[in-house]
């Protein structure tokens, strides 16, 4: 008799186990169609990573020093977490623009976590933190980064009540996340994958050649490297403007910076008693960049004439485009060169390759005066970012800093 209620203990224990952190409802139920970029987030798998890194950090079982017993946390705050977290972009939107809806499962304890985050609540369903925006609409509510779309949400509501072809296996392949681009009604997705110190971003195969690659460029790198042909630079910039490519004729960038603190000096004018003017001088530090770009292009001409109707070259022969003065630009037999001519920076190796490599710098992040101390706190566990392109492959790598902890647990 006690081994078969073992046994239907365990299958109990064994069917709990699942459905908690296994099995997933599929279905994406608030992804618009007109919708150019989704994100995906397999809120289960995540879970099932977090239990594993924390019972193999026993250091954190009895860690509870920054735990508020009395603080109502993201699990119980009155949200009901989906088995896929959804957040989309919208075509023709601020490239800053991003939304997620969610259901709720209780509203009064929804809008109490709202007083304790300290939103703002500005009235008709509507609050405000930072950067996030929120929107309650009946028994759901909308997540975004600004809040200039939400009234073109709010008529799709209708179609979302309404079943879609939308399924997580059309974004996501067993890993942890995705992104996901849909032009002319293909999608191109990309997984994402955290490990212990570092977050990946990919399409399939050639991950070997990028790693060695970023091998070669982060031993020469002291802040910024890039190397970008037609076609990323048409990604890149598509952004901003589409049209950017073709009309300036830029068949390849290469760019170094570095960034330096200098100090500045600013001159007011005031009166003294007697109404004479007087001169003041303010010294304050800035940190300023030192660069070389060079842009390569099968007709300079073109080229030069793009950057004239645009007014992008001064009479002091200063690329204005580029807001970090002063600089010069300089015609070449292939292209341009723009330089910082305060301080002389030599161009890195030409690998030939297309990449994008930032190194973290504590002057970047210092200096950014609109973010919070949070997030300066994340910024700076950041060691580099890299961008590489071979063909169709893509490869996006976050670095963190070495830390005891997985950045899952962090």
């Amino acid at each position: 008799m006690k081994k078969k209620l073992i046994v239907i203990v365990v299958l109990i224990a064994a069917i709990f186990v699942y459905f908690k952190l296994y099995y997933r409802d599929k279905e994406l139920k608030f992804i618009p169609r007109n919708a150019d970029v989704v994100i995906l987030m397999d809120t289960k798998k995540a879970t099932r990573q977090y239990i594993s890194s924390f019972l193999s950090h026993p250091s954190e079982w009895t860690n509870d020093k920054n735990k508020d017993r009395n603080r109502v946390s993201l699990l119980e705050s009155g949200l009901k977490i989906p088995d896929f977290l959804q957040i989309f972009h919208l075509q023709n939107t601020g490239f800053s623009d991003w939304y997620s809806i969610l259901e709720l499962k209780n509203k009064r304890k929804f809008l109490a976590y709202l007083q304790q985050e300290k939103f703002v609540d500005k009235g008709n369903g509507l609050f405000h933190k930072g950067h996030i925006f929120i929107k309650i609409e009946g028994e759901n509510c909308i997540l975004g980064t600004s809040d200039s779309a939400f009234e073109n949400i709010n008529r799709l509501f209708l179609a979302f009540s309404q079943r879609t072809n939308f399924t997580s296996d059309t974004f996501i392949d067993g890993s942890l996340g995705s992104i996901s681009v849909i032009s002319n009604g293909k999608i191109r997705n990309f997984s994402i994958d955290i490990h212990a110190d570092d977050i990946e971003i990919k399409t399939p195969g050639g991950i070997n050649d990028f790693i060695s690659l970023i091998s070669k460029v982060q031993q020469k790198t002291p802040f910024f490297t890039a190397e970008l042909n037609r076609g990323n630079i048409r990604n890149f910039t598509a952004f901003f403007d589409k049209t950017f490519p073709d009309s300036a004729g830029i068949d390849y960038l290469k760019a170094t910076a570095d960034l330096e603190q200098v100090n500045d000096t600013i001159m007011t004018y005031g009166y003294d008693d007697d109404f004479n003017e007087i001169e003041k001088k303010t010294v304050q530090k800035i940190i300023q960049p030192n660069y070389y770009i060079s842009l390569q292009s099968s007709d300079p001409e073109k080229t030069e004439q793009y950057f004239e109707n645009k007014k992008w070259i001064n009479a002091q022969q200063q690329f204005v485009a580029i807001p970090f003065q002063p600089n010069v630009i300089e015609k070449k037999k292939s292209g341009f060169e723009i330089k910082s001519t305060r301080k002389i920076i030599q161009p890195s190796d030409q690998l030939n390759e297309n990449y994008i490599f930032i190194r973290n710098n504590e002057l970047l992040f210092s200096n950014l005066k609109s973010l919070t101390s949070n997030e300066k706190k994340i910024i700076s566990e950041i060691d580099y970012i890299f961008y590489g392109n071979k063909g169709r492959s893509y490869y996006v790598k976050l670095k963190s800093k070495e830390n005891n902890l997985p950045l899952i647990l962090r």
